[in-house]
């Protein structure tokens, strides 16, 4: 009785399954990010522009914003072997380049403790430090950083002496 038992309930679950699976219909999942391209499947990258190559300092929009690249840095090798950014930027070395020097905190560990050379956690420069590209954004932007409100401020309350 038991094993007769156990063959029907065998038999129910396996006609279960049969029946879900051809119930389901065969679906592509898409995500609006990554476009018409299903997301098992790979997509091909956009080809990269020309970057920005003219060496200026561009205005730092936040406190503590890292600056951006102002010079093409594809090839560059930075791996745990070398930093191809501190043949210039190294404190060392911004005599002869006349590159701006990476900042003193790049040259401390977490607890706060000055080191002698750059720290493994500031070493990968382009996790923070991005190239421009001279692209046409794709949102309207209309930020102001702090410095043009607070002036535009006193301008008008200049004004209205």
């Amino acid at each position: 009785m038991k094993s007769m038992l156990r063959t029907m309930v065998l038999m129910l679950c396996l006609a279960a399954g049969v029946a879900g699976a051809q119930q389901q219909p065969s679906r592509t999942f898409t995500d609006a990010a990554r476009g018409p391209t299903p997301i098992l499947e790979t997509t091909k990258p956009p080809l990269l522009g020309n970057s920005v190559n003219d060496d200026l300092r561009r205005t730092r929009n936040y406190a503590m914003q890292p600056p951006v690249i102002p010079h093409r840095v594809d090839g560059y090798q930075v791996d745990k072997n070398f930093n191809k950014c501190m043949d210039c930027h190294a404190r060392g070395k911004t005599d002869v380049s006349q590159a701006i020097p990476v900042s003193i905190t790049h040259y401390m560990d977490r607890d706060g403790n000055v080191l002698g050379q750059v720290s493994t956690r500031r070493y990968f420069c382009m996790q923070c430090h991005v190239s421009q590209e001279n692209a046409r954004p794709i949102v309207n932007n209309t930020f102001q950083d702090v410095d043009t409100v607070i002036q535009r401020e006193l301008q008008k309350r200049g004004g209205q002496k």
